[in-house]
């Protein structure tokens, strides 16, 4: 099959029977919702792209699979710059779009679990790798979006996975057939699930023997039997419904898109069975995982940080401030820190190494620095768009009082819409709807329903702040510097 357009597959979403709920209703046409269509936006754009003779080298590669061109999110890292162009596409879909684009988590998920297989395989004579190329062959071949599901709902963070008080709370295998397995339990938080085909599940820790159960990875449909989602909502999310409200939006076009995914005994045949209970290898997918999907990080918040720029310097101009030193400065730091996510996203990259299985492994020290950096410098960043664009961001009248022709009983008998206008207005040679758009736009993006793909998800996605240290002091090797200062002080022990 070829590439897929962004049209055929919004198409190909209408052929899933996808279960959906939301605010306590089931969502029967789903692609076509208010709230959830900005979302499935986002993911069109990775395909349409493809088809850009422009950015046709960073959209698209060679599967070492088939050898036919497929899109770049569901291809494995064949070289170190196989991973740079990973993270240069992220940072493009990220201005193209100011939000969650939604594949990446896929993405990195196909790139674990293949060489996690592999080894999986030459430990256990499995043969779980196999079962998982032919998976992916038929992803790639149908050019289809998967979900990449790791985490869990957790419960008691005190407690491991099989102490838990329902052990549903971690997905788990429930049944073990003739033909493969049944699974039962939740993955929450997951970007894109709705919007996806398929849904790679892996396991969200490591696992103990006792609890050899929770240790399963699989690929289901997203309309599999007993699979059903429930959508997360966002701030501001309601306003999508409201009529002739674009302005109020910020970001009319595009969103991000979270859910809870529940599987109620759902059957997985053994064909895309890919861990049932190799616990010991449990602790590799995921580490591998994170490491992947922390490098993103520094190419997607990257993008959205570029436009987040791009609109602070706007609104300094609407407001006539753009002349002053602070904001100069203020554009040159969020610049700065900007541009040093987009180096730890690069560098990890170019540090990278062939796995057993061949595909390339980002620097795990590298990536997980990335991320920390990520966990605090979007936050600087909107703090000082926020600082730039003024208390009016968060205050202005809706897009109803600037267009509303209602007389307001004064003297001056103007409307409603006039008197805002009027009051609004920034610098000549801008309109008052060009300046409200543009602080609509920074709050969406700082405040509103863009935040779960900017600054909130900047701090938990893939991983919380102290997931990342964990890993950075198990890769730090502190022990190896201690030797390094002991030579150069002439300590002999």
């Amino acid at each position: 099959m070829a590439l897929m357009t962004g049209a055929e597959y919004i198409e190909s979403l209408r052929k899933l029977n996808t279960q959906v709920y939301m605010f306590g209703q089931k969502i029967e046409n789903w692609v076509d919702h208010p709230i959830i269509r900005p979302s499935i936006n986002c993911v069109a754009i990775t395909y349409d792209l493809a088809h850009d003779a422009e950015h046709a080298d960073l959209m698209t590669a060679t599967s070492n699979l088939t050898g036919n061109k497929i899109n770049r999110f569901s291809h494995l890292h064949q070289s170190t710059d196989d991973l740079r162009k990973k993270v240069k596409m992220q940072r493009l879909l990220g201005q193209k779009t100011a939000s969650c684009f939604q594949r990446c988590v896929g993405m990195d998920a196909f790139n674990s679990v293949f060489s996690t297989t592999y080894e999986c395989d030459k430990a256990h004579g499995t043969n779980y790798h196999e079962n998982f190329k032919k998976y992916l062959t038929y992803v790639q071949d149908n050019d289809l979006v998967v979900d990449g599901a790791m985490t869990d709902p957790k419960g008691d963070r005190g407690l491991a996975q099989g102490a838990q008080a329902d052990p549903d709370l971690f997905v788990h295998i429930v049944e073990k057939r003739e033909d493969g397995i049944v699974v039962r339990g939740a993955k929450a938080h997951q970007t894109g699930s709705i919007n996806s085909h398929e849904h790679l599940i892996m396991p969200t820790q490591a696992v103990s023997e006792d609890d050899k159960q929770y240790a399963v990875a699989f690929a289901v449909p997203s309309d599999a039997e007993g699979l059903f989602m429930v959508y997360g909502r966002q701030s501001c999310d309601t306003r999508k419904l409201e009529k002739d409200a674009d302005v109020d939006l910020g970001n009319k076009k595009f969103g991000g898109q979270e859910a809870l995914v529940v599987f109620d005994d759902v059957f997985v045949p053994n064909d895309r069975v890919f861990m049932c209970e190799e616990y010991d290898f449990a602790g590799m997918l995921v580490e591998r995982f994170a490491g992947y999907h922390r490098q993103s990080y520094g190419g997607c918040k990257v993008g959205v940080g570029d436009v987040v720029i791009g609109a602070a310097a706007l609104a300094a101009d609407y407001n006539g401030a753009q002349k002053a030193s602070h904001i100069k400065d203020k554009l040159i730091e969020m610049t700065h820190l900007n541009e040093t996510l987009y180096c730890c996203g690069i560098a990890c990259s170019a540090e990278g190494y062939p796995t057993e299985a061949g595909n390339y492994q980002i620097d795990l020290l590298l990536a997980n620095v990335c991320k920390q950096n990520v966990t605090r410098f979007p936050y600087e960043i909107v703090r000082l768009a926020e600082d730039i664009a003024g208390g009016l961001m968060v205050t202005m009248p809706s897009q109803a009082d600037f267009r509303s022709e209602l007389k307001v009983p004064t003297k001056s008998d103007m409307s409603l819409g006039e008197w805002t206008t009027k009051f609004f207005k920034g610098v000549a040679g801008v309109s008052t709807e060009n300046r409200m758009r543009i602080l609509r736009f920074l709050e969406n993006i700082c405040l509103g329903a863009s935040a779960v793909g900017y600054r909130t998800e900047s701090m938990h996605g893939a991983g919380s702040p102290q997931a990342q240290r964990i890993m950075i002091a198990r890769q730090g090797n502190i022990a190896a510097k201690k030797e390094l200062a002991k030579v150069i002080a002439g300590i002999v022990d």
